[in-house]
């Protein structure tokens, strides 16, 4: 009889047939707590949406609207190796084929003949500034040639395997892309300078810079970002380890050189400069 009666007073509660409730609740009362429900959830939509919008306006497709950047943008080198450790075989062309292959990669956009089609030739020595004209975007701006032939003994034109096959390897080194950046003044142009760390200071040789004194020219800056400037080709210093002591590990650090960047970061090691590691190995 309890067992009958507990089952009844469930059914009762599911659906009660004399005051026609559905678990406790009237049609009327259902209707009016979903109709909550649902005006609420529509408002916090509607809330985030409104939010959204707003904030979009504030954004700039071109440039962004806050940029809390490095006072000192960072470097990066080409190729990179394993964790920033380069270490050929003079004899054994496996070790550095792919070196060479990674360098040819990244420098087909700098061929002369691309460089002509997409690109301006600039007077050197000066900002190219392009303003836009109040409201009017001046869009897509246009970019300075850096050809690769600006690279001589490291193009890979003259010597297909950049140094590599002769134990006087070319690194590539970039400045980090900062939108608006303006690194120099007065003409003078930032330039790359490389150096051995203390303990291997008579391990590294002479080098060769390319351009002449390895220098970043401001006819490429400002940079006024991707979309912006859709053709934009990052200007390069190319570093030809001439006469590097073989079967000893050489730690390297370059630096950039300007009148208007700071000396580095204690926020970032990579501000302004890049250390790596060299290995040239020989019988």
């Amino acid at each position: 009889m309890e067992e009958r009666k507990g089952s009844s007073e469930w059914r009762e509660f599911f659906w009660n047939p004399r005051t026609h409730e559905l678990m406790g609740r009237t049609a009327t009362s259902w209707g009016l707590i979903l109709l909550f429900y649902l005006v609420f959830y529509l408002f916090l939509a509607g809330m985030f949406v409104l939010t959204m919008y707003i904030m979009l306006l504030t954004l700039d497709d071109y440039s962004p609207t806050w940029q809390d950047q490095l006072a000192t943008p960072g470097m990066m080198i080409r190729p990179k190796g394993d964790q920033l450790d380069i270490t050929v075989s003079v004899s054994d062309s496996e070790s550095w084929d792919g070196f060479v292959r990674n360098l040819n990669t990244f420098l087909s956009p700098y061929n002369d003949s691309y460089q002509v089609q997409t690109n301006d030739n600039c007077p050197p020595d000066q900002f190219f500034i392009q303003e836009d004209s109040g409201e009017v975007r001046n869009n897509p701006k246009r970019s300075c040639q850096f050809n690769r032939t600006m690279l001589g003994d490291c193009s890979g034109m003259s010597d297909r395997f950049f140094g590599y096959s002769r134990g006087q390897p070319c690194i590539l080194i970039k400045l980090n892309r900062v939108i608006g950046m303006l690194p120099g003044k007065d003409g003078q142009s930032p330039s790359v300078s490389c150096g051995a760390k203390s303990e291997d200071r008579d391990k590294m040789g002479p080098l060769k810079y390319f351009p002449p004194n390895g220098t970043f020219n401001l006819m490429y800056y400002p940079y006024y970002g991707k979309k912006a400037q859709v053709n934009y080709t990052q200007p390069l210093v190319a570093v030809k380890f001439l006469n590097a002591s073989v079967n000893t590990d050489i730690n390297v650090e370059c630096k950039i050189n300007s009148n208007t960047l700071a000396d580095g970061s204690d926020r970032d090691k990579f501000a302004g400069r890049i250390s790596f590691k060299l290995r040239i190995n020989d019988k």
